[in-house]
């Protein structure tokens, strides 16, 4: 598979537009595209560029997600509230989401906002970094269609369900995890597929409890409920797949019970007909001022000195270095600073063919 580089203005002014045109208001567009190329920044292939067509334009014109969002504060305390996103852009009703719980926890220590009716977000560490770079603790996970098997089962109950922690520090890039509760996510196996690569052994089962590792057949299994990803740890309790079952299920409530969503198979987008409909996703934010426990700076220091100390520890044989959560991200934005989003040749047809719908003939792509 080949790739093309393009700047990152000139593809992010071609995404608003692309959002726009699908219905999607200017500003909001900006969000969106935003937080999609922030993916691509950070080296996140899976969640980047190659789901612009698939994940958001393809559901907007299926009518299963609204381009205008409508965000609607159904409930509201001091540190808390619940949020209907009616189906709208995942990315604006996270940024909203967790804007006001950044301002509840600016006032009161703490803020947390539950969704419920949202659609795919993209990133759960986008929305984590923004608490973090407002000298809060962020924390945030959502809830998915069906994907992984509880430990012992073989049927995709629950979502890949990521669960994100951004963390200050005083280093030139945040404490930022950002992880499924699987051990490998769909975005990544199609990724996988899109380049022709299998999908590594133990990662996804059939449902006779064998790996599967044929990229592009696991993806439609997925969809039919014939294959589940594995949760981290694996399967059974040998390799303590039962703690990622158990995280899993922790965001699934979270991203449900809170806010009276969807859950489990309620998410998997298909009517009993066999129809497509949205997705109804659910999802939490949570911010914490570090101002209400220590100066921020006394904060940053120790967070500092505990990440520079597990860098600094004995590296196994044959190992160049440690890194900490976020540190990779950090290196592959500024080495992509310069170079541009890396577009591969699959991607770069979605992009072509969205252009040339829209009749966006101002956009020529290097790679044409």
């Amino acid at each position: 598979m080949s790739y093309a580089c393009v700047s990152w203005d000139f593809i992010e002014k071609f995404a608003v537009d692309v959002f726009c045109g699908y219905g999607v208001p200017r500003g909001d567009a900006a969000v969106c595209a935003d937080v999609l190329l922030e993916s691509d920044r950070r080296g996140i292939e899976s969640h980047g560029l190659n789901r612009l067509k698939p994940i958001y334009l393809d559901r907007i014109k299926e009518k299963i997600q609204n381009p205008i969002t409508n965000f609607e504060v159904v409930k509201e305390g001091t540190t808390t509230a619940v949020v209907d996103g009616h189906d709208g852009m995942g990315q604006v009703i996270a940024t909203k989401s967790m804007s006001l719980a950044i301002e509840k926890a600016k006032k009161f220590g703490m803020g947390m906002v539950a969704v419920r009716n949202s659609t795919h977000y993209g990133i759960a560490g986008y929305y984590t970094g923004m608490a973090s770079q407002n000298g809060c603790i962020g924390i945030s996970g959502t809830n998915a269609r069906p994907s992984i098997a509880p430990t012992f089962g073989v049927e995709n109950m629950l979502g890949t369900n990521p669960l994100a922690f951004g963390i200050p520090t005083d280093e030139p890039f945040d404490f930022s995890l950002d992880c499924a509760t699987s051990i490998i996510q769909r975005g990544k196996i199609e990724t996988l597929a899109r380049k022709g690569l299998p999908t590594p052994s133990g990662t996804v089962i059939g449902e006779d409890g064998l790996s599967l590792t044929d990229s592009e057949p696991i993806l439609a299994a997925l969809l039919k409920g014939k294959a589940a990803l594995t949760p981290l740890g694996g399967l059974g309790e040998e390799l303590a797949g039962y703690k990622g079952f158990g995280y899993a299920t922790v965001v699934e409530i979270f991203s449900a019970a809170l806010q009276g969503g969807s859950f489990l198979k309620q998410l998997n987008g298909i009517d009993p007909d066999g129809t497509k409909r949205s997705y109804h996703l659910g999802h939490f934010f949570i911010a914490i001022d570090v101002e209400a426990f220590l100066p921020l700076e006394t904060f940053k220091k120790t967070v500092g000195d505990i990440l520079r100390a597990l860098r600094a520890s004995k590296k196994a044989p044959g190992a160049e270095r440690i890194y900490t959560a976020g540190e990779k991200e950090y290196l592959v934005r500024l080495e992509r600073e310069d170079t541009g989003v890396p577009v591969n040749d699959s991607v770069q047809k979605e992009l072509i063919s969205v252009r040339d719908e829209l009749g966006l003939a101002q956009y020529r792509f290097p790679f044409e």
